[in-house]
């Protein structure tokens, strides 16, 4: 009776971890042989591994990366890709995005941009920060969409929250004035607050003519390449060969 009255009095106190734990002591004799104090660490380490892991489910569902399984583990090096493991070590730790500064992954078609930005994504994820992947043309279409029900500032206001912004595909086709304009509002809310990781087959060098606006290509391009850290990549393309990184 007592302890379906503890079960309870858990769950009730929205603390599921310690709840399931708590009933698996009970059925197993050899707890009884602990202390106190280990029986009780026991029930918070387990609640706060149970948090722990809801946090990063949740932060993976709303980051939408399209690679779900990359991960920085499994970056592949060989095959000429010039990948520099000191800087993916660097980068991996996250560290450029607590301090709100910005990626560019850039190189020919399939030689994994996305794949490894998703990964830096999951990265970021399971160190407890929000992130958010969307392909550029469809964040602009997004946006176009938002301005036409109203929705476009509570759209900003989510995307500047973000720890770390995805565009995947940067500079696929011409931009109009609105998206132009989209762009530099989207950029300049996140300058000095959050990170941002572009990938690109356009090298960074061809950005501000495809901007096609000298004076927002020179406010968006100062936001986005100041402190930027530049990663191109080189190599055959992966698809070629058997899906991996």
């Amino acid at each position: 009776m007592l302890m379906e009255q503890t079960l309870h009095t858990l769950k009730a106190l929205r603390l599921p971890g310690m709840a399931t734990a708590f009933e698996e002591q009970q059925a197993n004799a050899a707890v009884a042989s602990l202390s106190f104090d280990d029986r009780f660490s026991l029930l918070v380490d387990r609640e706060q591994t149970w948090r722990e892991n809801r946090r990063l489910t949740r932060l993976l569902r709303e980051a939408k990366l399209k690679s779900s399984q990359a991960c920085v583990e499994d970056i592949r090096y060989g095959g000429g890709r010039k990948l520099d493991k000191s800087l993916m070590a660097q980068l991996s730790s996250c560290q450029w995005i607590r301090h709100h500064q910005n990626l560019v992954l850039t190189g020919a078609t399939g030689c994994g941009k996305t794949w490894l930005a998703c990964a830096f994504g999951n990265a970021a994820c399971r160190q407890g920060l929000s992130v958010v992947y969307v392909r550029t043309p469809r964040l602009f279409e997004e946006l176009r969409v938002a301005h036409g029900d109203g929705s476009f500032c509570k759209r900003l206001s989510a995307l500047a929250k973000t720890d770390l912004l995805i565009l995947d595909d940067w500079g696929l086709a011409p931009l109009n004035q609105a998206e132009r304009n989209d762009l530099l509002e989207v950029i300049d809310d996140r300058v000095g607050t959050r990170a941002t990781l572009i990938t690109s087959q356009l090298p960074t060098e061809h950005w501000h003519a495809y901007l096609n606006d000298p004076t927002l290509a020179d406010a968006i391009l100062d936001r986005v390449l100041h402190a930027a850290h530049k990663v191109t990549l080189a190599g055959e393309s992966l698809r070629k060969q058997k899906p991996s990184a």
